[in-house]
């Protein structure tokens, strides 16, 4: 592995900080702690690049809240400040980042993400008549803090680089020397990189031609069901003795004419539709858009940016499910001209 070195400098350029600046006031502008570092901009980046330069930079302030949707979740989402310095090291270690991954790894790069990772998915199952499907038991809760610095180390050698790696790694653990944050753009790009190696165990050495992995949320297919169980108990292995993970109970296999759960929808050889918990996340949602604006929560300049936002999603990757939202929409009146109030 080559690795590459003399990016720390790159990461404290004044031009780079007004870049990670601009990135992390992309979806914060409205922010009181983002409205205040804008307030005097010049300022703060100086003391931001400076304190950076130093190693002097208090790192760990987050907000933390949950989720619901998809899947509860806790988020921890860094201080303004800190956002910035995330943008700041990914606009320049991310093109690293990029080169060690492989094709079929989706999550968190350019030109991928799910629209992708389901697409080729399809792909897969019109190829191969069998897939396993398996994910990682509290991927982002169980990531080694030493695991995860040691390929980072391989990967880069710089060294201050490295010790702010550190900091921002020591700032956060859901157990002992274990766990990145979920919400934090540089936890994102360390938990990607860190199934690296699973992407090559399953490409290089057990030379599966059908894999696709998004995240810690991994499909590979083969052609028979004993292949799949072998190449699984490898992967067990490895994932254990090498990264010091597990799977959650119960990996699955299954013909693929039968069809698969994947990232929200279902995979089948010939189309993609949305899954169960997707039509009832989408039936829900819609009952508390027409709920909102029954109640006058809402105006209909809102209703109409919402109700498009969430039809978009049935309307993706080529999802066959237009009857159920047809009808459903015909129900609700949703994207039309409001639900019916009288």
């Amino acid at each position: 592995m080559r690795r590459t070195g003399r990016l720390f400098e790159a990461i404290v350029d004044r031009d780079n900080f007004q870049r990670a600046f601009a990135k992390a006031l992309r979806t914060k502008r409205d922010r009181p702690e983002a409205r205040t570092f804008a307030a005097d901009l010049e300022a703060n980046l100086q003391c931001l690049m400076r304190e950076a330069r130093a190693e002097t930079l208090e790192l760990g302030r987050s907000t933390q809240f949950m989720i619901r949707e998809p899947k509860p979740r806790l988020i921890t989402a860094p201080c303004f400040r800190e956002r910035v310095l995330h943008h700041a090291i990914m606009n320049v270690c991310e093109p690293v980042f990029e080169k060690a991954l492989i094709d079929d790894t989706y999550a968190c790069r350019v030109g991928r993400g799910r629209d992708a990772a389901v697409l080729r998915a399809r792909e897969f199952a019109g190829q191969f008549p069998v897939f396993l499907k398996f994910d990682v038991r509290k991927y982002f809760d169980s990531v080694s803090h030493e695991v995860l610095l040691d390929r980072l180390r391989r990967r880069f050698k710089d060294e201050r680089l490295h010790r702010l790696f550190e900091r921002i790694v020591a700032g956060h653990a859901t157990a002992e020397g274990r766990g990145v944050p979920i919400g934090s753009l540089t936890s994102q790009h360390f938990a990607n990189f860190y199934l690296d190696g699973l992407d090559r165990l399953a490409k290089e050495t057990l030379r599966a031609a059908g894999y696709v992995r998004y995240m810690d949320d991994v499909m590979i297919w083969g052609e028979s069901t004993s292949r799949l169980r072998a190449w699984l108990a490898v992967i067990e292995r490895f994932l254990a003795d090498r990264l010091r993970l597990s799977l959650k109970p119960s990996p699955y296999i299954n013909r693929t004419i039968h069809g698969v759960d994947f990232l929200g929808l279902r995979v089948f050889p010939s189309h993609v539709s949305l899954s169960r918990r997707a039509r009832e996340r989408f039936q829900r949602k819609s009952a508390l858009l027409d709920f909102q604006f029954d109640q006058g929560v809402i105006g209909q300049e809102e209703y109409q940016q919402r109700a498009t936002s969430l039809t978009a999603f049935t309307k993706s990757y080529e999802v066959k499910s237009w009857r159920f939202r047809h009808r459903l929409l015909e129900c609700e009146h949703v994207g039309g001209q409001g639900p019916r109030t009288g």
